[in-house]
């Protein structure tokens, strides 16, 4: 079944339904399930930077699993800035500097907009969806792989 409850070889066989567009991946989380990641998160890095043996560590910059790894990058102001990639996937380190980039540019210098606050700004998501679509053409090895 689809999304929304239709049955996948019903919409198949219909050739109005062509072409088709399939996005296969998990759910997306609603804002309360994004809000309870990042506390857990932040929770994690603050116990990370104290319990660290490494003198001003500055938290949890990877975790690695089989199935994915988390990217922080930390800005000199505190906001954190996280990225779920798949394990062999190349160019987090640039890609999360973009994000901040784009951030600073469209989310910091709009007058509208309030810290901490959603960002609700059309240029911002343009140019983040274009970054983010950059990294994934880069490949899962990165160029030149």
């Amino acid at each position: 079944f689809t999304a929304d409850g239709k049955d996948v070889l019903e919409f198949l066989g219909n050739p109005a339904n062509y072409p088709v567009s399939i996005r296969f991946g998990r759910h997306r989380l609603s804002s309360n399930e994004k809000l309870m990641l990042a506390s857990m998160f932040h929770s994690l890095f603050a116990i990370g930077s104290q319990l660290s043996p490494e003198v001003g560590s500055s938290g949890i910059e990877m975790l690695e699993t089989d199935t994915f790894k988390l990217h922080c990058f930390q800005t000199l102001t505190g906001i954190k800035f996280v990225v779920l990639a798949d394990p062999r996937q190349a160019g987090i380190d640039s890609l999360l500097r973009k994000i901040y980039e784009i951030y600073s540019d469209f989310a910091l210098k709009n007058p509208f907009y309030s810290l901490e606050m959603p960002i609700r700004c059309e240029l911002f998501d343009q140019n983040l969806k274009l970054a983010l679509e950059v990294a994934e053409k880069a490949g899962p090895f990165g160029p030149g792989s």
